[in-house]
């Protein structure tokens, strides 16, 4: 029988209110495996009914207590890791390596980072001559509303519940319907962790049928979201009108900047940072700019390496790239690849969909990794994001061309700069237009960091000391003293 999985709502997995359900794919194999409850406003309505009843309890309870249930629910799904991991794989097609030692443990770290934090908080105080003493309490806003994207599907959703519950919110999240499954195993562990009923809700479905009830609830007075630009902007307009507190992770276009001094793993790290998800990943860096007079050995090698990517089932350890979350992310990544060969640009490498795959992956949705030349910085397949296995090299011959360059998007999300100039470095990176910038490095994670991106790639920053402001409103208390 197909697994049908529930919303879980003031502790319980129920199903939909109106009983309707949507398929959910397996990737590598296109095939329906699951199905997850096809919610609506009724549903979230429900769950954020359950959340404002559990707000002043679990506002009150003590940080050590908070901190404690938080601890363990760490525990449970690094306990769990194995299944967390396989749910994962099955769910998005990602290599199981990459759930296994990246992803699934990175949520243990939210969990974990977040639960402690709490216990270090500090006010400020300001003494105004000797007339009065000013000092600041941070209180939590109340009902939280979460919505996570398909890519990273656990990491992202819990680096938005575990600061949201730990400061003392209850919340209401929506992970992406196409990645559902770790997320309903994340009711399980919070349930058996002693997470009281309606602390934490997570309603499935579309985000037009529950995601936009969720934004527009008037008692959800902070929103949270990570995902596409223009679902972002929607949020936005919304959410304006109504004064809501929020913080919107969007796409990216992001620059690698590879000079001519640069150490030879930059070449491996390159490959790492356009491919790794099969390019489905905010942070990929998807426009390499090579400096001339490395440009042909580089791309050379570039090309090399990519090809020796190896395809497969995402359940094989040995798999490097797996598929692609579903049809429609296939044929939009199959989109721009044809228009890059209108722009004039030469497909070096992939361009099309593998032909040896597993048996079970025949129909699954597969494309192989690719390289382009020959396009510059400002046509649309360099300034549009593709969120696919597509990476375009770009010659450069100066700084000023490869920033300009660089900064020609519309967004600004992360850069990667590799050089062994540490001027050089420190120059280029106070330049660029981007939340992020990691110099001889990519996807380097420091969870204390603000996290988040300019222009059109976010408004807000998430992570460290920045999500426990996001999650809290300050309040002055001024007491007169003479």
């Amino acid at each position: 029988m197909m697994q049908r999985i529930g919303n879980f709502i003031d502790g319980e997995i129920v199903g939909a209110r109106n009983g309707a359900f949507l398929d959910n794919v397996e990737p590598a194999s296109g095939a329906v495996y699951s199905q997850v409850p096809a919610s609506n406003e009724q549903d979230v309505e429900q769950a954020v009914d359950a959340a404002r009843r559990a707000f002043p309890g679990w506002s009150r309870t003590p940080a050590e207590e908070r901190s404690r249930v938080l601890m363990k629910i760490a525990d449970l799904v690094e306990d769990n890791l194995q299944q967390f991991a396989h749910a994962e794989t099955i769910d998005s097609g990602k290599p199981i390596t990459r759930a296994r030692e990246i992803e699934i443990p990175r949520a243990v770290q939210n969990f974990r980072f977040f639960a402690t934090a709490i216990l270090h908080d500090a006010s400020e105080c300001y003494a105004t001559d000797y007339a009065a003493l000013n000092y600041t309490l941070r209180r939590p806003c109340g009902v939280a509303g979460l919505i996570s994207p398909w890519n990273l599907p656990l990491y992202l959703l819990t680096w938005k519940i575990a600061p949201a519950i730990a400061t003392g919110n209850t919340a209401v999240a929506k992970p992406s319907e196409l990645t559902p499954m770790t997320a309903h195993l994340l009711a399980s562990v919070c349930r058996e962790a002693g997470l009281p009923p309606g602390v934490l809700n997570i309603v499935h479905g579309t985000g037009l049928a529950a995601g936009a009830p969720l934004t527009a609830h008037a008692a959800v007075p902070i929103i949270s979201f990570t995902g596409g630009t223009v679902t972002g902007r929607s949020i936005a307009q919304t959410t304006a009108p109504l004064f809501k507190k929020v913080s919107l992770e969007m796409g990216g276009k992001n620059p690698t900047i590879v000079f001519a001094d640069a150490d030879p793993r930059a070449l491996a790290a390159t490959v790492a940072a356009a491919f790794s998800n099969q390019g489905q990943i905010c942070l990929c860096g998807s426009r390499i700019f090579v400096e001339r007079a490395i440009f042909h050995e580089f791309v050379e090698q570039f090309v090399e390496r990519t090809k020796r990517l190896r395809l497969g089932d995402p359940l094989d350890a040995e798999t490097e790239q797996g598929a692609l979350v579903s049809a429609a992310q296939r044929e939009k990544t199959e989109q721009y690849v044809q228009l890059a060969r209108d722009e004039g640009g030469k497909v070096l490498c992939g361009g099309a969909r593998p032909t040896s795959l597993p048996e079970r992956c025949q129909a699954g949705f597969y494309y192989a990794p690719t390289a382009v030349i020959g396009l510059d910085a400002h046509c649309r397949v360099n300034q549009e994001e593709i969120f696919g296995p597509v990476a375009c090299l770009i010659p450069f011959d100066d700084v000023d061309e490869v920033v300009a360059g660089a900064n020609s998007t519309p967004y600004g999300l992360s850069a990667s700069v590799w050089t062994r100039d540490v001027n050089k470095a420190h120059s280029v990176a106070e330049r660029l237009e981007s939340g992020t910038v990691w110099v001889n490095c990519w996807l380097l994670r420091d969870l204390r960091t603000p996290f988040g991106g300019m222009k059109q790639s976010g408004l807000g920053r998430e992570g460290g000391a920045e999500a426990l402001r996001f999650f809290t409103e300050p309040k002055t208390v001024c007491i007169k003293t003479e």
